[in-house]
């Protein structure tokens, strides 16, 4: 692909995920999108088959492919329990507070049957993203140092309060105090570990 046409593509994932921020998934649509990014619908469709189609790749390729590799990095699979979650809630919320179009979009992802969707799509399995993450709770069950939970409910429990908080942290933006900073998070993160804790 030529680097305008790359330039292009990437402008219509921005100018989507923006869309999606600030006026939610069911406010996207295709004529919307070409109009704020000042080309034809038509551009849009040579490379999206419908709003379908875009919004998987938007979720595989923009929020949940950029997402995992903020937090894994610095991450190591052979972290104690203490030290993984608390790099994992750091990196994640470092992430999503400046990423607030992946956020939307990885929220509306999880309450819709777009995420299934899009694995089915790309063959995707379970366990093909955050590998690391998988090994670290594995390994952390087998040291009897964390709750033998299914990985699901674990998953559950380590990502949904962090979702939350960062959730949070945006709807403080336009209050006069942020009741959502680091040291805060850091104290929730340790009070997660602690009800996960052996």
């Amino acid at each position: 692909m030529r680097p305008k046409n790359l330039e292009k593509e990437q402008a219509i994932k921005t100018i989507a995920l923006n869309i999606i921020a600030t006026e939610g998934l069911e406010n996207l649509t295709m004529q919307k999108l070409a109009a704020a990014a000042g080309i034809s619908p038509r551009t849009i469709y040579i490379k999206y088959k419908d709003k379908e189609d875009l919004l998987i790749k938007l979720f595989i390729e923009e929020a949940l492919g950029a997402f995992e590799k903020a937090l894994l990095q610095d991450f190591d699979a052979g972290m104690t329990l203490e030290a993984g979650i608390t790099k994992i809630w750091l990196n994640g919320f470092h992430y999503l507070r400046y990423n607030q179009p992946a956020f939307a979009l990885i929220r509306h992802g999880q309450a819709s049957p777009l995420l299934v969707k899009a694995f089915q799509e790309h063959h995707i399995n379970e366990g093909s993203f955050f590998q690391p993450i998988h090994q670290f709770i594995q390994q952390q069950i087998t040291a009897g140092k964390l709750v033998p939970l299914p990985y699901e409910a674990l998953r559950a429990m380590l990502f949904a309060p962090l979702m939350d908080l960062v959730s949070e942290y945006f709807e403080h933006t336009v209050r006069p105090q942020q009741v959502i900073t680091e040291a805060v998070l850091l104290q929730c993160c340790s009070a997660l570990i602690k009800g996960l804790k052996l």
